[in-house]
């Protein structure tokens, strides 16, 4: 393209410090060194995550930064040494590496990789290089994608190339939310055939881990939210039960261990909160209930007492759902295509990113499941 090698400037909505709407400023964007590539970003997706960093964690290194993790776009340049991608490549940026050489990449026991920006600073979300300025000073590029920018610079461990057939509007959701969530059922929880499982919340990714429940086979999926307006939502991608904590004076998890005589094989966290996910622990079954903490959060701590492990009960974690970002995307867009998993349907807002704030805004206050804002077009 007429734009390889030089700096780019373009529009980006920029986090100039936490706890304040976000700016749309023109920034400069530089050529990719080696082993990168720039892409320009097509679409992306408003997650949670993205209102952690800025209302929640809110660390004071992580400022300036263009949020975004869950986008789609097309490979505008690459740097030396990129061999796999050439311009014009549809794909999906990854916020988990996949290097392929380190020992978690070679384990097929997890989805880690000692390469990218979460090695050495996970609480600030961001790697302390970046491609990005704007009125001469750094941007940070959050979680190693930052997809609020029209370019965007990633290093090629941290890309999926995907199928030139896929609506980038649609498949940017599998950059995180949906992976998540399904994966955190299907992978990390391993539901079996005939279990019943607890799903706690209901945004974009406790849906897409009622997906994941439904199709390893659950035969009870129970959702728990204290939106009631969520059920009907639920029940498209499987649940079959909804309870409201709200309309119980006992505890969710004594709740659950009533209707399901003794408590859940599986149950999933996926709002971020530690009570939660003790309720979510407490609420499987002794013996071999198995209960996966998905939602992100480093503010507090979390705590059990140990009889509840001492008896038999799994406590694991997820993050992006067990999936080796480079080679699992590829598979769950294929699966997109070919109508094995839902993607559509996740999709409550379209929006321009000139509107990210009304999208944070309806996300803030549980108006929507994913918003997806159009970057660029295509």
């Amino acid at each position: 393209m007429a734009t390889a090698g030089k700096v780019i400037k373009c529009k980006a909505a920029v986090a100039w410090e936490p706890n304040k709407p976000l700016v749309i400023e023109e920034i400069e964007v530089a050529p990719p060194q080696a082993n990168e590539i720039r892409i320009k970003v097509v679409a992306t997706g408003v997650c949670h995550t993205d209102l952690y960093h800025l209302f929640e964690g809110m660390h004071k290194d992580g400022f300036p930064a263009v949020l975004g993790h869950e986008g789609a776009g097309i490979v505008e340049s690459v740097g030396p040494g990129v061999t796999e991608f050439q311009p014009g490549d549809k794909v999906i940026p990854l916020f988990i590496s996949q290097c392929g050489e380190c020992r978690f990449c070679k384990s097929p026991k997890t989805n880690q990789c000692e390469k990218g920006w979460a090695s050495d600073r996970a609480d600030v979300m961001a790697a302390v290089d970046s491609r990005f300025t704007c009125k001469g000073k750094k941007v940070l590029q959050f979680m190693g994608t930052s997809t609020f920018s029209e370019y965007t610079v990633i290093d090629q461990i941290s890309v999926a190339k995907i199928d030139p057939a896929a609506p980038l509007d649609k498949v940017c959701l599998l950059g995180c939310g949906i992976c998540t969530g399904y994966g955190a059922a299907v992978n990390t929880a391993k539901v079996e055939p005939g279990s019943t499982c607890a799903v706690f919340g209901l945004g974009a990714v406790g849906l897409a881990a009622v997906m994941g429940c439904k199709a390893a086979g659950a035969k009870r999926i129970i959702a728990v939210d204290i939106n009631p307006e969520k059920y009907e939502k639920a029940k498209v991608f499987g649940a079959t039960d909804f309870v409201n904590p709200k309309d119980h004076s006992k505890p969710i998890s004594e709740v659950l261990s009533e209707m399901t005589d003794g408590g859940v094989d599986y149950s999933l966290e996926c709002v971020g909160n530690v009570e939660v996910m003790r309720s979510a622990l407490e609420s499987c079954v002794k013996g071999w209930g198995v209960s996966v903490i998905v939602g992100w959060t480093e503010l507090e701590d979390f705590s059990a007492r140990p009889v509840q492990l001492i008896a038999g009960r799994t406590w694991k974690g997820s993050v992006f759902g067990g999936f080796k970002g480079r080679d699992a995307v590829l598979q769950m867009v294929k699966d997109y295509l070919d109508k094995k998993v839902m993607v559509d349907e996740f999709i409550t807002h379209n929006m321009t990113l000139d509107q990210v704030n009304d999208a944070i805004e309806l996300m803030k206050h549980g108006k929507c499941i994913r918003t997806v804002l159009t970057v660029s077009p295509q």
